[in-house]
């Protein structure tokens, strides 16, 4: 309208009349019509003022994503919008004007039905929900849900109705896709959270709340960092990923280590990605990641002990085959030995007793060592001179062999931890001679300045005051038995990079040492 007018304005001059384009140059745009002056141009405000609400909300009803048409009070249609065009394919010019859908969006024989149930909303409060079958201007029908409600005038009265519709499969899939969403965010069998592109939590449901250690609430909008102490730099590269690159094709497992009121637990959980846009940005803007998870961590524990256990069980079949190819009882031994190793420690020690071990205390002699000093490679004799080793009152050695079972020791955590007397988190895990697997002390290491005053020392020290190698942080001490005595003592020892000895491996450390018995009892007898 502003356009011609002021085309119009140019071609009379400034000072030129009006034209007249007579009472039929009203705008008809399918939503709304009418005529006169454009607003602004001198016409009447109010009239000004009308149109331009309804050019306003020609805009609206034409912006909708939802198709909408209006009928008033004589059931004459007033308003179609261009969603609703989209659907039935019907145009505002046709559809405008009309009385009624009979004969063209409704078959004869349903129109009087259509029409009485959409006309009956006006003389109830809230909105009414149906569902019709309409014609499309191809001639093809379509199965629509309308939400109807009445429109009212400035008196009060109905002065019409309204309704917005959809295609039925359409507000199906919406209604799913809600209901999905909700059931996602209440108590889904997996964790499901949602990220921001800052990588902070925005929702996160009750499986992932729990994972977490957390409430549902308290974890939005907080680092990751704060809830993972390890692996949180592995998932985070993952989030990064998936905003610049989008979802992997296949799920992957994340070992993290989780920050609990209980202390830290160890977690595998398998977790599948996917990048979230805004379906209303003209280009796709990520909003976020959508994470979902679920804990597998018995299941790759149990796969790994399964692991474990078929190649211990292995390298005990080959470590007897080679064994028997040995002449010398005592590299016999040392090869059994050597495939205890693999996988399972860094170095061992073959301590046996001094004489008939009638002595008190009972003294120790290094018989081998494997590897050998300085480096890696097989477990060689040591050459002692029947020179005990000096292992002060209280090593886990000796421990070991008065309790006739196996010992777990553990190096302080740090510089700050406890001192060297009650640092080593020592536990027999064998049968002792004073009762069931267990009985005895818990922290009962100690070794050359074992009284001396308190203080924390170094893993190297530890180590070093037990007669073990520097990088030495755990040992098992298991006894050699045969024939009803005990013959000595191996030592299991792991470095920083292996965590601690557990009861399984203190199992298999006796199986190995059993073996290993019977080959260093044919050596003591050779030997005297």
């Amino acid at each position: 309208m502003s356009a011609s007018r002021s085309e119009t304005t140019d071609a009379a001059g400034p000072d030129g009349p009006e034209p007249d384009h007579g009472a039929g140059a009203g705008r008809e745009d399918g939503v709304v019509s009418g005529g006169g002056p454009a607003p602004g141009a001198g016409g009447d405000p109010e009239r000004d003022k009308d149109e331009a609400g309804a050019d306003l909300l020609a805009s609206l009803l034409d912006g909708m994503d939802a198709a909408l048409f209006a009928l008033d009070a004589g059931g004459v249609i007033t308003h179609w919008n261009r969603e609703a065009e989209r659907i039935l394919g019907w145009t505002a010019e046709e559809a405008v004007g009309r009385h009624g859908f009979a004969g063209w969006a409704v078959r004869t024989a349903d129109a009087d039905a259509v029409q009485a149930r959409l006309m009956s909303v006006m003389g109830t409060r809230g909105r009414q929900v149906d569902e019709f079958a309409l014609l499309r201007k191809d001639g093809g029908r379509v199965l629509l849900r309308t939400q109807t409600a009445a429109v009212r005038g400035a008196d009060g009265k109905p002065a019409g109705v309204y309704s917005a519709f959809s295609e039925v499969h359409a507000q199906i899939d919406l209604e799913r896709t809600i209901a999905l969403s909700e059931a996602l965010f209440e108590e889904a069998s997996w964790g499901v959270v949602l990220v921001d592109v800052d990588l902070r939590p925005t929702v996160v449901n009750g499986y992932a709340a729990r994972a977490l250690g957390a409430g549902r609430t308290s974890v939005l909008g907080r680092p990751l960092g704060e809830l993972i102490s390890h692996g949180v730099e592995e998932l985070e590269a993952a989030l990064h990923h998936v905003l610049a690159e989008g979802a992997p094709r296949s799920p992957a497992e994340l070992w993290v280590t989780l920050r609990t009121n209980g202390g830290e637990q160890r977690r595998c959980w398998r977790s599948g990605f996917l990048r979230l846009a805004s379906p209303l940005a003209e280009e796709p803007v990520p909003l976020g990641v959508g994470w979902m998870f679920h804990d597998v961590t018995d299941l790759r524990r149990s796969v790994q002990d399964a692991d474990r256990l078929r190649f211990r069980t292995s390298q005990l079949h080959r470590a007897g085959r080679a064994a028997a190819e040995c002449e010398d009882p005592m590299e016999a031994a040392t090869v059994q030995l050597d495939f205890a190793l693999a996988g399972f420690a860094d170095h061992a020690l073959i301590d046996l007793v001094a004489g008939d071990g009638s002595g008190d205390p009972v003294r120790l002699v290094r018989a081998a060592a494997s590897p050998s000093a300085g480096g890696s490679g097989p477990g060689a004799r040591v050459e002692s001179g029947d020179i005990p080793v000096r292992y002060g009152p209280g090593h886990p050695a000796l421990q070991a062999l008065d309790r006739n079972g196996a010992v777990r020791a553990s190096a302080p955590a740090g510089p700050s931890g406890p001192p060297l007397s009650g640092g080593a988190a020592e536990e027999n895990t064998g049968r002792g001679r004073s009762g069931p697997a267990g009985a005895g002390p818990a922290n009962g290491g100690g070794g050359p300045g074992a009284g001396a005053a308190p203080g924390a020392l170094p893993p190297s020290a530890w180590a070093a005051a037990r007669q073990w190698p520097p990088d030495a942080v755990h040992a098992l001490c298991t006894v050699l038995r045969s024939r009803g005595r005990s013959l000595g003592v191996v030592t299991f020892l792991r470095g920083t990079s292996r965590p601690p000895f557990e009861r399984q491996d203190a199992v298999y450390a006796e199986d190995v040492t059993g073996r290993m018995a019977g080959s260093l009892d044919l050596f003591r007898t050779l030997s005297d």
